[in-house]
């Protein structure tokens, strides 16, 4: 039987299992009514996956626009034609690079770039996923996408692996990353292991496994997940006094002395969260987005 159960849950995805296996996991061990997670990972890449059940769902756009964490493993030599260990090698080409001339490499993709998506991605075009074309032997143009790479450091370098940690914007795919370092190179590579270790201030030291999640019961799995504002926590907060909060949460716009410019968090009494409010100018304070069990419908006569 499913139930009304709302939080965020940091789980460890395995190697070897989709985003949407792992969700369902979840989703069937809370029984929840409701549950979706906050940015895909590829079967190939571990690591961490916020899954949002009931009302932090309404909220997921936040985590999806968050810089992202990943610890990289490239293969130097060989492009492959997905772009990662899956694929089949296309071309081999000998390496010949020095740690110097690769660490300057990697400088050299720092900052604000563009970057073409990949065809084995999940990016759809007339309705269809960009990887069931590639599977068919289909190529079609992306556009480029603007991304940034924050930091970008070399963790180990033995023969032909490079082991990078990455610090992106939404939207960077990795294996793209890879194959552009490669190329930089002049040898080729692909991506050989991924592992997500952040989303935002979430952390994968943080995280659950699901062989642990499967081990607990009930009472121990709701004790892992997070508030549901958690995921808001770069936004400013307002705090409301009783009965302004009441008419915040049917849906009225209320005066206050101060609003923080743009959208903030909102709480009423007890620190009880009630949802997102934008700033009207004025001093007025717009519900933006309102949690499920405190947006009620406004009141007539």
């Amino acid at each position: 039987m499913r139930r009304r159960v709302s939080g965020v849950l940091l789980l460890d995805k395995p190697v070897g299992i989709s985003s949407n296996h792992a969700l369902q996991a979840v989703k069937r061990l809370f029984r929840a009514e409701k549950a979706g997670h906050a940015g895909t990972l590829d079967p190939l890449a571990s690591g961490l996956l916020p899954i949002l059940l009931g009302d932090a769902t309404r909220f997921s756009g936040y985590l999806l626009n968050a810089e992202k964490g990943y610890a990289a493993e490239i293969r130097l030599g060989a492009t492959t034609t997905t772009g990662d260990a899956e694929g089949e090698v296309l071309v081999r080409r000998p390496v010949h690079v020095e740690r110097p001339g690769l660490e300057a490499t990697l400088r050299g993709f720092l900052g604000p770039q563009s970057q073409v998506p990949p065809m084995y991605s999940a990016l759809k075009r007339d309705g269809q996923p960009l990887y069931v074309l590639a599977r068919r032997g289909e190529t079609v143009e992306r556009a480029a996408r603007n991304i940034e790479i924050v930091s970008l450091d070399l963790e180990a370098f033995e023969g032909d692996r490079v082991a990078i940690s990455v610090t992106c914007s939404k939207g960077t795919y990795i294996r793209t990353l890879a194959e552009d370092i490669g190329e930089a190179l002049g040898c080729g590579a692909h991506l050989s292991a991924l592992r997500r270790t952040a989303t935002g201030a979430f952390r994968i030291a943080e995280a659950v496994t699901l062989e642990a999640l499967g081990r607990m019961d009930e009472g121990g799995r709701d004790a892992l997940l997070r508030p549901v504002d958690l995921i808001l926590a770069q936004l400013p907060p307002v705090v409301l006094e009783e009965a302004v909060a009441a008419r915040f949460c049917h849906g009225q716009a209320v005066q206050l002395d101060a609003v923080p410019g743009g959208v903030s968090r909102v709480y009423g009494p007890a620190a009880r969260f009630l949802g997102l409010g934008e700033d009207g100018g004025g001093g007025r304070l717009i519900p933006k987005r309102l949690l499920a069990e405190r947006r009620q419908d406004s009141p007539t006569g």
